[in-house]
């Protein structure tokens, strides 16, 4: 792990189931940055590729306008070199295999019940070449996908999938009265699928939020304790919702919007992003489903607001509303440390959009410190990166390069930047295209993208395939 830096970065300006030429400063420490001025609607005809140095990692962008039926593969150019197209608008995530198949989140025209921001339903997976192999779907009265899946290097799918919990049954759990409206609420299952082409999938392995909650409301009720006491466990009332002076009229049914999932395959540990608790956390993969009910499920680590477990104040709290939690993987300058793209990240003069590098206090056995009666550390990042341009409220992401760049995904306004370690601009592109789908997940801007991956020249995927701008280019978005 790197321990050396500490650099805070401002740009300026088993079932089957069916802101180019800006200067960058880098300084140590410290909390006190600006408020993002938030980037303008960008006209289709100012829109493409911004910026493209040297310094930027060759290679590929794929990513999903969250409007759009289709997946686009760019150069760093901004030039398509293939497109592939499916019948439904993306649920969200969007990932290559090795083999160069893309597997992509459908999002459901209709379903039993759930609904909201990031729903899915439809699992696809696409050759290079666009051929569909697997198209499996999960959704029913008790259970959709949303949001996000990790491969896994098994092949399987691990994917995060609300589960119904009815109004009773939070009663029971102690969430608070005025916070159960009339569809109970909907906690999040993490379910492990081994595809079954062409339309099936196995599920081999599951994790329950739900087994592992606590309460200190009503002695006389399942689960109650001391949250500090038990920083394992989730406080049933320790969202947003029910922090609030004031809660919402209308009580919120998705109680964690978990927006991420990832795998580290070295720790065979699982992370998570918990938008409504505003923190991440961390839990073991190796364990059968059984006892993943148990206190072996519980969670390892959690980071970014404290105060959810008993341990902090709201000036602890370090994220706000944050998406794509995940490791450094290994190769990559700063392996082993986390990376989360905070969007309203809390602040003196309001909130703001970030991005953080942390080093977790985990030993080479993937066991966290924690001291006694304090929160899990660490107390600031080692990187951190925000410029005048970045203020993006939701979606969004973040991703370690192997050159030691990070490609960071503004997705409100389908902005994609590469940064160096100082905070330059080194590569810009904003995507220029769109769909019909424009109630799809909330994407207010028809060209908001969830969030892009970088696929590297040297990635297993592009081997032997010549690749070269498609002519003519899929036509760009009406211009506004």
């Amino acid at each position: 792990m790197i321990t050396n830096r500490l650099l805070h970065v401002i740009l300026t300006p088993v079932l089957l189931l069916g802101l180019t030429g800006d200067l960058a400063t880098a300084q140590r420490g410290g909390r006190g940055l600006g408020r993002g001025r938030g980037a303008p609607q960008v006209p289709v005809e100012d829109r493409g590729i911004r910026v493209n140095t040297d310094r930027a990692l060759r290679g590929y962008t794929l990513f999903a306008p969250l409007t759009s039926d289709t997946t686009y593969l760019v150069d760093m150019e901004g030039q398509v070199v293939q497109t592939w197209t499916s019948d439904l608008a993306p649920s969200a995530w969007l990932y290559m295999r090795e083999n160069g198949n893309v597997v992509r989140g459908g999002r459901e025209p209709e379903t039993s019940g759930f609904g909201g921001g990031g729903q899915g339903g439809r699992f696809q997976e696409f050759t290079f070449d666009g051929e569909l192999v697997w198209d499996f779907s999960i959704n029913d009265e008790t259970r959709l996908p949303h949001h996000d899946v990790a491969l896994l290097p098994n092949g399987n799918v691990l994917a995060v999938v609300w589960e119904l919990q009815t109004p009773e049954e939070a009663r029971r759990a102690g969430r608070r009265e005025n916070l159960i409206g009339d569809r109970g609420l909907w906690p999040d299952v993490l379910v492990e699928l081994e595809p079954r082409p062409p339309d099936l999938a196995r599920v081999v392995w599951e994790w329950h939020a739900w087994d592992h909650l606590i309460q200190n409301l009503d002695p006389d009720l399942p689960n109650y304790g001391d949250p500090p006491e038990h920083p394992g466990r989730i406080d049933i009332n320790g969202d947003d919702a029910a922090a609030s002076a004031n809660p919402p009229a209308n009580p919120p049914t998705d109680i964690f919007h978990t927006n991420s999932v990832a795998y580290n395959a070295e720790l065979d540990q699982i992370i998570l992003s918990v938008p409504n608790f505003n923190e991440v956390w961390v839990i073991d993969h190796g364990t059968t489903t059984e006892e993943a009910r148990g206190p072996a499920g519980d969670i390892l680590y959690r980071w970014g607001n404290p105060r959810t477990y008993g341990r902090g104040t709201p000036d602890d709290q370090r994220l706000g509303f944050e998406h794509d939690a995940r490791w450094i993987p290994p190769g990559s300058p700063g392996a082993g440390n986390i990376m989360i793209f905070s969007n309203r990240t809390p602040g003196p003069d309001g909130t703001h959009s970030r991005v953080y590098e942390i080093e977790p206090p985990v030993d080479d056995a993937g066991r966290y410190a924690l001291p006694e009666g304090e929160p899990f550390g660490p107390a600031e990042p080692v990187w951190t990166y925000a410029d005048d341009a970045f203020d993006a409220t939701y979606i969004s992401g973040a991703e370690r390069l192997p050159n030691g760049n990070t490609l960071i995904s503004s997705g409100p306004q389908g902005r994609l930047l590469e940064v160096s370690p100082e905070g330059e601009i080194v590569w810009e592109y904003w995507s220029p295209y769109s769909g019909e789908f424009l109630s799809g997940n909330g994407a207010a801007n028809p060209f908001s993208i969830f969030r892009a991956i970088r696929i590297p020249d040297d990635h297993p995927a592009l081997r032997g395939r010549a690749l070269g701008p498609l002519d003519p280019q899929p036509a760009p978005a009406s211009p506004q």
